[in-house]
Parts: C-alpha cells; structure tokens; sequence
C-alpha cells in the first residue's frame, strides 16, 4: 500500500520503532511432555495416546518439533518460578472484557504454576465476556477462568497480571494492588519494571506465546483443551499468523497444533450470534463516515449490548480497499469505548491512542495496528464525547474534521 505524508502525522511520537485448576482437574487438562519418552516429541515421534474433554482420541501425526526454546526463555522461566514458589495461591488476572489471548494466556500460566510451582492458581477477569467467539470458548472448552466478582482476592498472596500492565488502568483489582507478575506482549509500562518478574514488550504477537513458551522449556505438554484454547489466542491476536507476527508465535502455533481439538476450534470459530449482532452491525454501517478522500473511516455505533461489538467493527472496516485507518467508537454502561485499526505500517496505534485519550482520563492500550481504550462518560452524552475523540483523531491524521462522506450511500 502506497504512503503519503503529507496525509499522516509526521510527529515521531506516534512512529513505530523499526519502520486454578488442582492437580487432579490438571491431569486432563494437560500432560508433562518427558524426554526419552514417545511423548516427548522429538525428531518426529510420535507422541502417546490423549484424549480430548470429549473423550475421542486425539489422531496421532509425525512432525518435526519447532525449535526448542532458546537460553532467554529458560532463564526467564527459572526467574518466574522462583518467585512464585514462596508463594500458596495465585491470582491471575485479564484485562477487562478479555479477548481469547487473554483468557488462553490466563489459563496456561495458572497450569504453570500449578504444575511447576505447586501454586494453587485461578484464572479470572473483569467486565464481562460478550463476543460470540469469546463466549463459546469458554463454552466449548469448559476453561477454569472465572469473573473476579464471584472471588474473594484476598484470599491470594500472589498477583499475576496477563495481557495487560499496571498504569494501563483496564483490569478490575481493589486498590489495583501491585502485581508480582507482569506477562505481557505489548510495550512495556514502567510500573511493570517494578514487578518482581516481568515479560513485557518482547518478541511476540500474542501473550499466549509468551506462555506457550514457558510450557515447552517446562516440558509440559497441554491438554486438546488448554492447546486450544492457546493456539486461538496466537491465531486471533496475529490475525492468522499475517499481522505482527513474530518467529516465536510460528513456532509456538506449530508446536500447538498436533494437539488442538480441530473440531472444537471450528466451534469456535463460527459461532451462533443473537440478532442484536446483525442489528449493531447494520447500524454501523449506516453510520460510518469515510474521510480524508477514503484514507479512514469513522462510525459512532452509539449505545451497544457489548463493548465488544467495537473492535469487531473497527476490524472489519479497516478491511475496506485504499483505506488506512478506521475507528470505531460505542457507549456501554458509562464509558465510551473505542478502538482504532491502521493498515500504515509507520504509526503506532497504541501510542496514538494513549496520546489521544490521557487528557480524556481514558485508559489505553495496545501496539502498533490496533489499540482501544474506554473514556468514562462523567454524565456527559455518549455521542458529545464521540465526536470529540473523532475530531482528536482527524487531527491527528491531518484530516479536516467535518461530517465526512457516509460509507453506504442512502437510498
């Protein structure tokens, strides 16, 4: 795709860089993978007979393993279990509204510990779990994550965060107690420096590689379940290996798939959806405005039945041709929720979007193509505030702010 830049920021702020389960629930949830034996899959064997939660026999293929984990890994892995071995229970927490990165990654660093630490672990999150896709993975593969409203936290004296840091201000924790645990593929926060361990800002697509990558030098091997469950959070967070994917994701996807319930992935995948979905997405279209002579697109989707709704069409717009960037923007129980995609490979969305959205008193995140944030309302209306995020972002862009260009002609 062309670049012109006389039609994009040119400040270098926004430029991107470089352009619990218990032991016995465990047994079925996962295996240990143990050299010298056919499961440990080694040059091509094959590995021994598993079955799935469903009960069927997983098929039985060669392959050649990936690469195995490199020195940096295992001596991080060393760090995070040293730290975690003074402690009895861990809680491990998602970002708000979490996405299947962020559940899988939950999931797999609480069977860590389980099984590597002897930590007892639980999974949890905040806000709610809304897109279909999100829904039926935990459907589908009865995950052990839980919303942190059912648990008491204080019953846990080790805090593990996922997918998100401290300062991001998107996870839901009383006092927002500080976190001895930070993993994390997007850029580093300095608070997470603080951490008595921390993985943030590497080499990664997806914090379920991070993770992955803690199992393998473990030498635990998941179960279809839990395999699953982390080999969707690599595919849907790198958008089938094609947006910022490192070589640590491919290996991790290849080591992940022998073992992937295919049936329950395409489960998964194509879910059922309620017609409030169809509903939503009529009404976006109708209300997307294209700017810039086609380079973006806005649309303000006004109240919606779930945050998550937001970046599904933020996703699916940015898909339009010649476009480069779209946003999208829905009020939900006070706050209004945002999210921006780019296909211009020189900006970095989730700088941009903190930059935008600080003074808002909004909380951000992301990287380099896709970034969100949620502003609380404050009794203002929804769409007052929508359009003073649109503008903020036209500014940005060096795009005359105005009505715009609706996307679907009326008829």
């Amino acid at each position: 795709m062309t670049s012109d830049s006389a039609t994009f920021p040119g400040s270098s702020r926004f430029l991107r860089k470089g352009t619990g389960p218990a032991s016995s629930a465990c047994e079925s949830y996962a295996r240990r993978e143990e050299p010298g034996r056919p499961g440990a899959l080694r040059g091509g064997g094959q590995p021994s007979k598993v079955r799935t939660f469903m009960g069927h026999p997983m098929p039985q293929t060669q392959r050649l393993e990936p690469p195995p984990p490199d020195s940096q890994v295992r001596f991080r892995l060393r760090k995070l279990l040293s730290v975690a071995k003074s402690h009895k229970r861990a809680l491990i927490l998602t970002h708000d509204n979490p996405d299947p990165d962020a559940v899988a990654s939950a999931c797999g660093l609480a069977f860590l510990l389980d099984q590597a630490a002897r930590v007892h672990a639980q999974a949890a999150y905040g806000g709610i779990i809304g897109r279909a896709e999100n829904k039926a993975l935990l459907k589908v593969l009865h995950l052990p994550i839980v919303a942190v409203g059912k648990i008491d936290t204080r019953h846990f004296d080790l805090v593990c965060l996922v997918d998100t840091q401290p300062e991001v201000g998107n996870y839901s924790l009383a006092a927002r107690a500080a976190p001895q645990l930070v993993i994390d593929h997007h850029p580093a926060r300095p608070a997470s420096l603080l951490s008595a361990f921390h993985d943030v800002g590497g080499p990664a697509g997806a914090t379920s590689t991070l993770v992955s990558q803690y199992l393998r030098a473990a030498k635990l091997v998941p179960g279809p379940a839990l395999a699953t469950a982390l080999f969707y959070g690599i595919k849907s967070d790198t958008r089938d290996l094609g947006r910022e994917v490192e070589g640590a994701d491919v290996d991790c996807y290849n080591w992940l798939f022998p073992y992937v319930d295919k049936q329950a992935l395409s489960r998964i995948e194509h879910p059922q959806v309620p017609g409030r979905y169809f509903a939503a997405y009529h009404r976006a279209y109708e209300r997307a405005r294209l700017h810039g002579k086609g380079q973006g697109v806005i649309v303000d989707m006004g109240e919606v039945y779930v945050p998550e709704i937001v970046p599904e069409v933020a996703e699916k717009l940015v898909s339009l041709e010649r476009l480069r960037w779209s946003l999208a923007t829905g009020a939900y129980r006070g706050e209004l929720y945002l999210s921006l995609r780019l296909n211009d490979r020189r900006i970095n969305a989730g700088r941009l979007v903190r930059e935008i959205c600080a003074p808002l008193g909004g909380s951000a995140g992301g990287h380099g193509a896709m970034a969100g944030a949620r502003v609380p309302l404050s009794g203002r209306p929804p769409s007052k505030v929508a359009e003073e995020v649109a503008e903020a972002f036209l500014r940005a862009f060096h795009v005359r702010t105005g009505p715009g260009v609706p996307l679907v002609p009326q008829t």
